[in-house]
């Protein structure tokens, strides 16, 4: 009797300058996090990240890519390709929190009420968006997620192994200090 293989996903692309990083670069471990802005499991998900980089700033870097599930959650890409603009410009961390603490309002009107608020030019950037100018970083997320395995939101990798464990923050704390001190 053989015993099956326990196969772990790993985290195909690397990270790279392009990528959207949030905590000290020279940290012992990252965090990619592979979400969806209209996912309400990822809503769940991110007080505990934000807690998570607080509570070990100097531990964790996070590192956000986007895997908008379209056909499930219609505004998904819109707000995506709103976060890259916004990066554009600076404002990426500011447009990603923004959008998780507004999730039941990323419909068109709200969004660009939502981008005023951060000082961005609503006009401008909802021109590009609708040029779909961003669309094309959007997908390499989506398709480097595909190739590392990721098939759900949120998709967590701890150091470029898919974290296959709860997102509530002892469950993350857990993770990253086995991380640490791998």
């Amino acid at each position: 009797m053989t015993t099956p293989l326990q196969v772990t996903a790993r985290l195909r692309e690397p990270v790279t300058a392009d990528d959207h990083v949030r905590g000290p670069s020279n940290a012992p471990v990252t965090i990619i996090e592979y979400g969806d802005f209209q996912c309400r499991f990822c809503g769940a998900a991110y007080p505990n990240l934000h807690e998570l980089l607080r509570q070990r700033a100097d531990t964790v870097r996070l590192v956000y890519r986007y895997f908008p599930i379209a056909n499930v959650h219609p505004y998904a890409e819109r707000a995506a390709e709103t976060a890259e603009a916004a990066g554009a410009r600076g404002k990426f961390w500011e447009m990603h929190d923004w959008l998780y603490e507004h999730q039941d309002q990323l419909d068109p009107v709200h969004l660009s009420l939502g981008v005023e608020q951060l000082g961005l030019p609503p006009d401008e950037l909802n021109g590009e968006v609708e040029r779909r100018e961003f669309a094309d970083r959007v997908r390499r997320d989506f398709v480097g997620g595909i190739r590392s395995g990721v098939n759900g939101t949120p998709t967590l990798f701890v150091n470029d192994v898919r974290h296959d464990g709860g997102y509530d923050l002892p469950d993350l704390l857990a993770a990253v200090d086995a991380a640490a001190n791998a």
